[in-house]
């Protein structure tokens, strides 16, 4: 059975092949990939909430009645994983961009990123 990467190897993996695609000193490429980063985070915070409160709490009022809600980290969390995936969008545009100044050539090598990160 193949061990599956943590996140944290992957994200090794994708900074390592940002380097070897020359891309990992770029400041807006290093400020998304952190903002991404940080977003990832964010999101395992909301899924151990919702693991830990379902997917409904109880919201109590001013006088003291209770009242089932569904849990606001669920919304946050799709907020949340919304923006992480225009993170994502954004990073592989700077990634396309970069590619293009540097080799001038109208396909970049975005493909051929990506397909290294998934053969591996």
């Amino acid at each position: 059975m193949v061990k599956s990467k943590s996140l944290q190897e992957q994200a090794e993996e994708v900074l390592a092949k940002a380097e070897e695609k020359g891309v990992q000193t770029n400041y807006f490429f290093r400020t998304t990939f952190e903002r991404y980063v940080v977003q990832r985070k964010i999101l395992k915070d909301l899924e151990d909430a919702i693991k830990e409160y379902g997917a409904t709490v109880t919201k109590e009022y001013v006088k003291g009645r209770q009242n089932l809600v569904a849990n606001p980290a669920i919304t946050e969390y799709n907020k949340t994983a919304t923006r992480a995936n225009g993170t994502v969008a954004t990073l592989i545009n700077i990634v396309k961009s970069l590619s293009q100044e540097d080799t001038g050539a109208k396909t970049t090598k975005l493909e051929q990123f990506l397909n290294e990160l998934e053969n591996e």
